[in-house]
C-alpha cells in the first residue's frame, strides 16, 4: 500500500505508515516542536495508492509519544507501526509529520540509588538562566547503561518504562537555577526485580520577568530565538507590587 519510506526536508520528517522514522541531530539533542499522524496532502505517501486512500486531507491528530520517545536524545528512531495509535481515518492511508529543532543541552544518566545536580548558574533580578526540561525518563530500555555487576535476570526487560517521571522532575526542577534529582522513593516501579535508571535531559535558557498592573498592556520581545512563556499568573502574591498611589 503505497512507497513505504522516508522523506527528509531539514528539521522536518514525513514518514509513510510502516517504515522507521528517525531523527537525529548532528549536535545538540532533539526538541520536538510538532509531531502529527494522518493525511493533510494528497501527494505525500501516495505511490501505489488508490485515489480513494488519499483524497482524503483533513485527517490528523497530534502525536506526544513521539516528544516523550524523542525528546533530549541526539538520535531517536522507531518503527511508526508499533506505535499502537488509534486510526483518525479508517481507508486513508497516513503518514507521519515530525518537525523539530535541536537545541544546546546537557543529558546525564542516574542508576537506580544516586542523586545528580542540574544547574544553570546563578540568577538575578535582571534576568538569569533557569532550567527548561526537555525530557526525563525512569526505568530500563536498554541491557548495557547501568548494568555492572548486576546478573542477568535485572537487565533483560528493557521494555521498563515509568509514565510520570517527566511530570515528577518538571515538577522538582522546571524554572528553577538549580535542583537535586534522586531515583530513591520519588518514582513508582514500573518493573519490580529490574535495576532502573534514570534519565534527563534539559537545556539553560533565559530569564526575563515582566510585571502588568491591571489595565495595563504588555510587551514582551525576544532582541534574537522567539518567544517561550515558562510561567503566567493573574492574581496578587504580594502586597506592594502594583499598589495604586493614593
Amino acid at each position: 500500500m503505497g512507497m513505504k519510506g522516508m522523506f527528509t526536508y531539514a528539521e522536518n520528517v514525513i514518514t509513510c505508515y510502516g517504515s522507521a522514522q528517525r531523527l537525529s541531530c548532528e549536535s545538540g539533542l532533539i526538541r520536538v516542536k510538532s509531531a502529527v499522524y494522518g493525511r493533510t496532502d494528497s501527494t505525500v505517501c501516495s505511490v501505489g495508492c488508490p485515489a480513494s486512500e488519499t483524497q482524503n486531507t483533513q485527517c490528523s491528530m497530534n502525536v506526544p509519544l513521539i516528544s516523550d520517545r524523542c525528546n533530549g536524545r541526539s538520535v531517536c528512531e522507531f518503527r511508526t507501526d508499533a506505535l499502537g495509535l488509534p486510526d483518525p481515518c479508517y481507508g486513508t492511508y497516513k503518514y507521519f509529520n515530525t518537525t523539530y529543532d535541536c537545541v544546546t543541552g546537557h543529558s546525564f544518566v542516574l542508576c537506580h540509588g544516586s542523586y545528580s545536580s542540574l544547574d544553570c548558574g546563578e540568577s538575578s533580578i535582571l534576568g538569569g538562566a533557569i532550567l527548561n526540561i526537555l525530557s526525563a525518563g525512569y526505568g530500563r530500555t536498554d541491557s548495557t547503561t547501568c548494568s555492572a555487576g548486576r546478573p542477568a535476570s535485572e537487565i533483560t526487560n528493557t521494555n521498563c518504562y515509568n509514565t510520570n517521571t517527566l511530570a515528577e522532575v518538571k515538577k522538582r526542577c522546571q524554572g528553577k537555577t538549580s535542583c537535586i534529582v534522586t531515583t530513591i522513593n520519588v518514582f513508582s516501579d514500573p518493573c519490580v526485580g529490574t535495576y532502573k535508571y534514570l534519565t534527563v535531559a534539559y537545556t539553560c535558557v533565559a530569564e526575563h520577568t515582566s510585571v502588568t498592573c491591571e489595565g495595563g498592556t504588555a510587551m514582551l520581545t525576544c532582541e534574537s530565538g522567539i518567544l517561550k512563556i515558562l510561567s503566567a499568573n493573574y492574581g496578587r502574591t504580594d502586597s506592594t507590587t502594583s499598589v495604586k498611589a493614593k
